[in-house]
């Protein structure tokens, strides 16, 4: 599930999100504040290497049904990918923030 745009639906996700084995939620920063980020390609890959689930999330979060075990994600926004290493744990639901920098007035924040 992929979902969060607007205030009502960032809630209804942050409530839904402890039912789930997975979060992953989305976000730009600059030297301004931080703004959640949509139209993030998404890859979730089990310890073998294998892509599980590859989608672009409409909104700043991704909700994910796992198995429990050991995952790396990529997250690509702007060109930009960061990978991070989930472990998704037996009863207790994983969470993951990617956040970028954005470039400000030439400058990186």
């Amino acid at each position: 599930m992929s979902r969060g745009i607007g205030r009502e639906e960032s809630r209804a996700i942050e409530k839904a999100s402890p039912k789930w084995p997975l979060t992953l939620e989305s976000a730009t920063k600059d030297r301004h504040g931080a703004d959640f980020a949509a139209d993030v390609n998404v890859v979730i890959r089990d310890a073998r290497g294998h892509a599980l689930l590859q989608t672009v999330s409409t909104g700043p979060f991704v909700l994910a049904r796992l198995s429990p075990g050991h995952y790396d994600v990529d997250a690509t926004f702007d060109r930009k990918t960061l990978n991070k290493t989930v472990v998704d744990s037996e009863g207790l639901p994983a969470k993951a923030l990617f956040l970028w920098s954005q470039q400000v007035g030439g400058q990186h924040s």
